[in-house]
């Protein structure tokens, strides 16, 4: 007879330890691997990862979240948006870091060049995130993630997509 607040202790016999081990060997090899995609792509560098949060925050209102020049605001500006993932394509391949830097910084724009409907960003970022560090020096971290997120989404020419 059991006393009260006393549990029975049931014996675990080899044949019942090895079925956990068992279930749990199956499950490492069998259904673990293939609940992961066969095709999994390696993570994005952190610069592009950044940049994409920087891209998401300030440019896809105009330029969409794809970067095809389709966000929201396409209908009330004056000139439309960019596609921004054919800057390369429409430069013959290349990815023209210095000019689009400068171009999404918009600082150092000539005025010779006329209007711009798009915000000179240079002015809006870069809060230091270090002591010491100067805000141009920001600056030029946030948009050279911005340029790295947009060489991740350029198209082919030849694709298309």
């Amino acid at each position: 007879m059991l006393r009260e607040g006393r549990r029975s202790r049931r014996f675990r016999g080899p044949f019942e330890k090895g079925a956990a081990a068992a279930t749990a060997l199956v499950w490492a090899l069998v259904v673990a691997p293939a609940a992961r995609p066969q095709n999994a792509e390696r993570p994005l560098p952190p610069l592009v990862v950044s940049g994409e949060r920087l891209y998401i925050r300030y440019c896809a209102v105009c330029h969409g979240r794809s970067g095809r020049g389709d966000g929201p605001f396409r209908g009330i500006l004056n000139t439309p948006p960019a596609d921004l993932t054919e800057i390369a394509a429409r430069r013959g391949g290349r990815f023209p870091d210095d000019e689009i830097a400068a171009f999404v910084d918009g600082r150092f724009v000539p005025p010779g060049h006329g209007t711009r409907e798009m915000p000179v960003w240079g002015r809006w970022l870069g809060k230091p995130l270090a002591e010491g560090e100067t805000s141009d020096e920001a600056v030029r971290g946030e948009i050279l993630a911005l340029l790295e997120y947009l060489k991740s989404i350029q198209r082919s020419p030849a694709s298309g997509q």
